[in-house]
């Protein structure tokens, strides 16, 4: 019984391989082997910015939580954080840092009294 082979599965996928691996320099877009290497090396890459992103916002924000509390009052990050879990303030830090953008001392002082 003769082989088969399947010719266009197999082109489809090395055209979808070599279509992520467009505007690639040289050869690493040309050829099917080496643009698989890039193109896998590419979407780990992509993979991994994704998370560290979310670590580096993450960050931001408590520094400037941090900046803020320790700008208008005597405590520090984590006091401020537990005061407001202790008071049943339900917000996250990305929101957190947004308030204290924006309103000056009106935040910590609303926080506190209570």
């Amino acid at each position: 019984m003769p082989r088969s082979k399947n010719k266009v599965a197999s082109k489809r996928r090395r055209k979808k391989i070599l279509r992520l691996a467009k505007g690639y320099y040289g050869v690493k877009s040309k050829s099917y082997t080496i643009a698989k290497n890039t193109v896998e090396k590419s979407l780990l890459n992509s993979y991994l910015g994704r998370k560290e992103k979310k670590k580096y916002f993450k960050r931001l924000w408590i520094i400037r939580i941090n900046a803020y509390v320790r700008k208008y009052s005597n405590l520090t990050y984590s006091k401020f954080m537990y005061i407001l879990k202790k008071n049943n303030y339900i917000l996250n830090r990305k929101i957190l840092s947004y308030l204290c953008i924006e309103s000056k001392d009106h935040l910590l002082k609303k926080i506190l009294n209570n």
